[in-house]
């Protein structure tokens, strides 16, 4: 299906965060707070609990909080909260485009589509962010100039298992630890999350998308980013890992001319709105 054979897809505008994370980033005794609740023996603390059979008293209230209509996912009996968060879905509700021509999204997210400028630094919701510090190799960000870096933002009612979106050989993968923040906008007021955030990068040499970077960055309260394999054969489709409780953010970087783009996530993205995307979904195409 093409792009001009569906409805336009929902979008969405960041909206000016409040309450609890205004409180963490705003005032001086927040940042206290911020400071420790972003420790990682914070989020390690939090995700043994959140793994154990106490934790499920707590899934019927995030469920009818987050508007979760089970009936998408496959039956099972959640043992802990994180079995909850990291559900499975039926393979029918995320069917992917068998088109191997088409770049497909790898998760459900809010999406956002950036150029890389020729100097390898970009701009995401006004603060400006390298690509040498996003995946911490500054000789590698130097073939993404001209590019394009693709942000897909999960919220907590997301499905937050994420596949590979392409065919090919994973070359490596490198996990760059940090101090985590939350990835809602508030916090790039006063933190570059992309720098702080601990970070799991994975290289992928591909025939039709040339080499990419997909990166997992986890956010406050994540505790894990748990992926399947470290380098080898990776087919478009597959299941590369998931995100542990918490709203996280994937950057896939593609380099100059490797696809074109879906046009309305573009204006989109110029227009200040992310764009909704389903795993799977076709949002661009092979451009080589």
């Amino acid at each position: 299906m093409t792009n001009n054979d569906r409805s336009p897809r929902p979008t969405c505008r960041v909206q000016q965060s409040g309450g609890f994370l205004s409180f963490l980033y705003r005032t001086v005794p927040g940042r206290v707070l911020l400071k420790l609740l972003t420790a990682r023996w914070v989020s390690k603390t939090a995700g043994f609990v959140l793994d154990r059979g106490i934790s499920r008293c707590a899934i019927p209230s995030f469920i009818k909080k987050n508007h979760i209509d089970l009936s998408l996912y496959l039956p099972e009996t959640y043992k802990s909260y994180n079995a909850c968060f990291t559900r499975r879905i039926r393979p029918e509700c995320r069917p992917i485009d068998p088109d191997p021509d088409c770049l497909i999204s790898p998760c459900d997210a809010k999406l956002s589509v950036y150029p890389v400028t020729q100097d390898s630094v970009f701009m995401i919701k006004g603060a400006p962010y390298a690509v040498a510090d996003l995946i911490g190799d500054p000789n590698a960000a130097a073939r993404f100039a001209g590019g394009t870096c693709l942000i897909l933002r999960l919220t907590v009612d997301d499905y937050h298992r994420y596949i590979y979106p392409f065919d090919g050989q994973q070359t490596s993968s490198r996990f760059i630890p940090g101090v985590l923040h939350t990835v809602q906008p508030i916090a790039l007021e006063r933190y570059n999350f992309y720098k702080r955030n601990c970070r799991c990068c994975a290289t992928i040499q591909t025939e039709r998308f040339g080499t990419a970077v997909m990166t997992e960055v986890g956010a406050l309260m994540v505790g894990r980013i748990v992926n399947h394999k470290q380098s080898g054969p990776v087919a478009r489709g597959e299941e590369k890992g998931y995100f542990c409780f918490g709203g996280s953010t994937i950057v896939l970087l593609l380099q100059p001319g490797a696809a074109c783009l879906d046009a309305e996530l573009t204006d989109n993205t110029a227009a200040g709105a992310e764009t909704v995307v389903r795993c799977g979904e076709t949002i661009g195409r092979c451009s080589r």
